[in-house]
């Protein structure tokens, strides 16, 4: 088990191919992003799991028409809360942390499967809502693509760690 892998090979991918993913590597994924930490861990999270070519075109077209590539992906996940509201001791909203979780670990079983992930925050919600016919207080996180490519993007730079990460006090 060597996780640093998937993480050195995360991408953000923006062309996919076209082809189906596999059912048990879906599995695989969705597992992954089932096994996710949540605060106090209420799973108070649901993922819409987009592969009707005419709803994600319609959700795309009416939520996020500047991202074309999009339609290319066979899968688009809806990262949902479903408690907005809660609100944990330190003052941050869980719902934003739990679903990044959820999501990070969806991205990086999708790397061991070859598959590739781009997260999407540019979207309009209130119309993605519409779309998928989420109830209100239900939010929608972000969007993420999920499908396999051609190419993988090459990475991206880094900051140094010494830039980053600081000893005991700031």
């Amino acid at each position: 088990m060597k996780i640093i892998e998937e993480i050195v090979n995360r991408r953000s991918v923006r062309a996919y191919n076209g082809k189906p993913v596999d059912k048990e590597k879906l599995t695989r994924i969705l597992e992954a992003g089932r096994l996710a930490p949540t605060a106090r861990n209420q799973q108070d999270w649901r993922i819409i799991i987009i592969t009707d070519p005419q709803v994600k075109n319609t959700l795309l077209d009416q939520a996020s028409p500047q991202q074309a590539f999009l339609k290319q992906a066979p899968i688009i996940l809806a990262a949902c809360a479903l408690r907005p509201e809660y609100i944990m001791r330190c003052g941050h909203p869980a719902f934003l942390i739990d679903l990044a979780i959820v999501l990070e670990h969806i991205a990086l079983q999708a790397v061991r499967e070859g598959l590739g992930t781009c997260w999407i925050g540019s979207f309009d919600e209130c119309r993605a809502k519409s779309v998928l016919g989420i109830p209100d207080p239900v939010r929608i996180v972000e969007l993420m693509s999920l499908g396999n490519f051609d190419l993988l993007p090459a990475a991206r730079d880094r900051k140094p760690i010494q830039e980053l990460f600081k000893w005991e006090m700031w």
